[in-house]
């Protein structure tokens, strides 16, 4: 159980990361978070050693001025962050169709005061927190998990990554990216591991 906690909780600090720009309580405790796993050579411990890292180096403003150069832009922004943009090459297509069907079956509506669009990197984190997490006992089984994650995760991530990790404006975003890959990773290994 303390497995699947934690995994949840990754995939609510990502969705928070890629939301916005961290609060300043996320932030701050960011900042503090410990960096050694209890287990020496964990597999995430260099990866998040390298995102806490950038947060002790980097002040919050510079962190707000960097998600808003990547991710913020009237027109197209230096990186997108929705699934069917790295699917089809362009936006509101097929992929968010089929995600919107997908939430459907699972009983998810959208919040409303959410401004984005189902297919961003965020939401699709936040669905497997909740799928991980939630309430609904019921949802949270490791084969709705993997079938949602390899759906809608899985065929595109990996692309946002590598933009993130490529782009010269990417410094903190560059090591969340990092870090996300590694539990991607990790989550693949382990889905791919399950009968079911």
């Amino acid at each position: 159980m303390d497995d699947e906690l934690a995994r949840a909780e990754v995939y609510g600090l990502l969705a928070a990361l890629f939301q916005a720009a961290p609060s300043p309580e996320l932030y701050a405790q960011l900042q503090v978070a410990a960096t050694q796993a209890p287990v020496a050579g964990a597999f995430l411990e260099h990866s998040f050693s390298e995102l806490v890292a950038a947060s002790r180096r980097l002040p919050l403003d510079a962190v707000r001025t960097e998600y808003a150069a990547l991710f913020e832009a009237i027109g197209k922004p230096e990186v997108f962050l929705y699934a069917s943009y790295f699917v089809t090459g362009s936006l509101n297509d097929k992929p968010l169709v089929v995600l919107r069907d997908a939430l459907r079956a699972l009983g998810i509506e959208r919040d409303p005061m959410i401004v984005e669009t189902e297919d961003h990197i965020a939401c699709l984190c936040e669905v497997m927190r909740y799928l991980i997490a939630g309430d609904e006992l019921a949802l949270g089984d490791l084969a709705t998990q993997r079938h949602f994650f390899d759906a809608q995760l899985r065929p595109w991530a990996d692309a946002l990554w590598d933009a993130l990790e490529a782009h010269p404006k990417s410094d903190f975003y560059r090591a969340l990216a990092s870090f996300a890959r590694a539990f991607f990773s990790v989550e693949t290994q382990a889905f791919d591991m399950f009968e079911g």
